[in-house]
């Protein structure tokens, strides 16, 4: 490859594109004034739980605060926030060439259909990012769980093909799907945990092992997954458990827990969700790409999601509140108790 573009340099798109600039293809970052600053300053450090610990130097990063002019690049990454989608969509569709391929790394399950309405010239994958990754300091950031890649498209695309090739160099996993709703669906049902994990002010690891929350975790899955049943909808299992028998699991006592899902709690002190570092900085946060979805999909069957909407609006207030919940009182918030 000889060149990527991130549009969106935050966790996901400084862990990503360092570890393709790391296989040695150019990657050019385009953020926010924020993490430029912290970039210029500090450089790019990589780390994960598998003891990854990597550094790109200040004066080897490409960074802009707007897609360069004159950028060919033979792939871009659209990683910026579900609510900024058409604002970059727009952006890309002003400087690269008709027919640039743009994978979404993006939460949510629209962001790629609402990217390629915006700028149709372009051509657009969906994607999936399985893993949680954390700025754990200013150019640092942090994978703290497991899991591959997964990207729209064929064996026949070359420009994604080589991208796999050379992050597998980088020893990460991409994996190439003719459909990735269902992949994206079952991403949704687990990042209904993101909600709960920022509400609950702890670690990932934390959190789960507070029966409380997984109570809260599971019920919003359940009103999901219903919703997916009702439509028809495939989910593709990513933990080795299927999604209904997770609940089962979920729903356990903390001590049955912990001896079952061992696998799901390999998870480093450090991770958390990128919603609760959305709150505390005080930056919006992805709700309405997940809990949101939720109630799309319901108002689609003439239906209702009123435990996802009450998460939503819990987490919407939360300027208000700033004090974290404890899990009787946020399943009491939800109206489960």
């Amino acid at each position: 490859m000889t060149g990527v573009l991130v549009m969106g340099a935050g966790s996901v798109g400084c862990f990503v594109g360092g570890l393709t600039q790391l296989a040695g293809v150019p990657v050019h970052f385009v953020g926010r004034p924020r993490v430029l600053a912290a970039l210029r300053t500090h450089g790019l450090r990589l780390t994960d739980q598998d003891g990854l610990d990597r550094r790109i130097a200040a004066a080897d990063l490409h960074l802009h605060e707007q897609p360069p002019t004159g950028l060919k690049p033979d792939l871009a990454l659209l990683c910026v926030k579900s609510g900024a989608t058409a604002e970059a969509a727009t952006a890309l569709g002003r400087k690269l060439p008709a027919g640039t391929p743009v994978v979404s790394l993006q939460n949510g399950i629209g962001n790629a259909s609402q990217a390629r309405a915006t700028a149709p010239q372009l051509r657009w994958h969906a994607g999936m990012v399985p893993y949680n990754i954390a700025e754990i300091a200013p150019g640092h950031y942090h994978r703290g769980t497991a899991g591959a890649l997964a990207v729209e498209g064929g064996r026949d695309d070359a420009a994604l093909t080589a991208w796999q090739t050379a992050l597998g160099r980088a020893g990460m996993k991409l994996r190439l799907h003719a459909d990735l709703a269902p992949v994206q669906w079952g991403k949704l049902l687990l990042n209904l945990n993101n909600p709960v994990n920022a509400l609950s002010g702890r670690p990932l690891r934390d959190e789960l092992l507070q029966r409380g929350y997984r109570l809260a975790f599971a019920a919003l899955q359940q009103e999901a997954l219903d919703l997916l049943g009702a439509a028809g909808r495939t989910v593709a299992p990513l933990t080795p458990l299927p999604p209904r028998r997770l609940l089962l699991l979920l729903r356990m006592p903390t001590f049955v827990f912990r001896l079952a899902a061992s696998r799901m709690l390999r998870i480093d002190a450090q991770a958390r969700s990128s919603m609760a570092d959305d709150l505390a900085a005080g930056r919006v946060t992805e709700i309405d790409a997940l809990c949101g979805e939720v109630r799309r999909l319901a108002a689609r069957l003439h239906r209702t999601a009123p435990l996802n909407a009450r998460m939503q609006a819990l987490v919407e207030a939360w300027p208000q509140r700033r004090r974290p919940y404890a899990p009787a009182e946020l399943l009491q918030a939800l109206g489960l108790r």
